[in-house]
């Protein structure tokens, strides 16, 4: 009886099977890809007309994943991540005054994948573990493709480097360290080196 009050040891971990846990991821790869024209040109005739891609929207990496421990150390489940960028397409004249703004363009990524947890590290307060996800990738949003489709699907792929989690009885909160990647081929791609940092709150029951 005791043993099940105390905060998360090894051997409530048999009891412990099922874990829920939600969380917030960077879009470091997404702000260096996708960000604000480095030049607007203001040296031309006003009869003179393009159009910038401006004022970036990043939307981070919203994400849920559910784990069931198979073992004191292995672990399988499931993970779904959203993310997505919005922007203005803004023309301007020669002398780079704003003529017109459409700021109805964005894009965005669902991920969904099976997840393997490999902990090798257990104490009551603190747990270690790295983990694999391998899956699909799906962009989709205003922009279309070369073949005039606003969607596209492709492999994806996550790695958990190191995890550290922090327990107090069920509960806990995460940080990860590794990266996100999806793509279609070599010319489409969706993510690189997403979501380096991750961070998570969670419960195991």
């Amino acid at each position: 009886m005791t043993m099940m009050l105390n905060a998360e040891t090894r051997i409530d971990r048999v009891y412990w099977s099922h874990e829920v846990r939600v969380g917030w991821g960077d879009q470091l790869f997404e702000t260096l890809m996708w960000n604000k024209p480095a030049h607007i040109v203001n040296t031309l005739p006003a009869s003179y007309n393009e159009t910038y891609h401006e004022n970036y929207r990043y939307y981070q990496h919203l994400w849920a994943e559910y784990q069931y421990r198979i073992n004191d150390w292995f672990s399988g489940g499931g993970m779904l991540d959203l993310s997505g960028v919005s922007w203005d397409d803004v023309m301007r004249n020669g002398t780079g005054t704003e003529i017109a703004r459409d700021a109805g363009h964005y894009f965005c990524n669902a991920v969904l994948m099976p997840t393997v947890r490999f902990t090798y590290l257990h104490h009551e307060y603190v747990n270690l573990y790295s983990g694999l996800g391998l899956g699909m990738g799906i962009n989709t949003g205003t922009e279309k493709n070369s073949r005039g489709h606003r969607t596209d699907v492709g492999a994806a792929f996550n790695i958990t480097l190191i995890g550290l989690s922090v327990n107090y009885q069920r509960w806990f909160v995460s940080v990860e360290g590794g990266g996100m990647y999806s793509l279609k081929n070599l010319n489409t791609i969706f993510l690189v080196s997403s979501r380096i940092i991750s961070v998570g709150i969670g419960a195991r029951f």
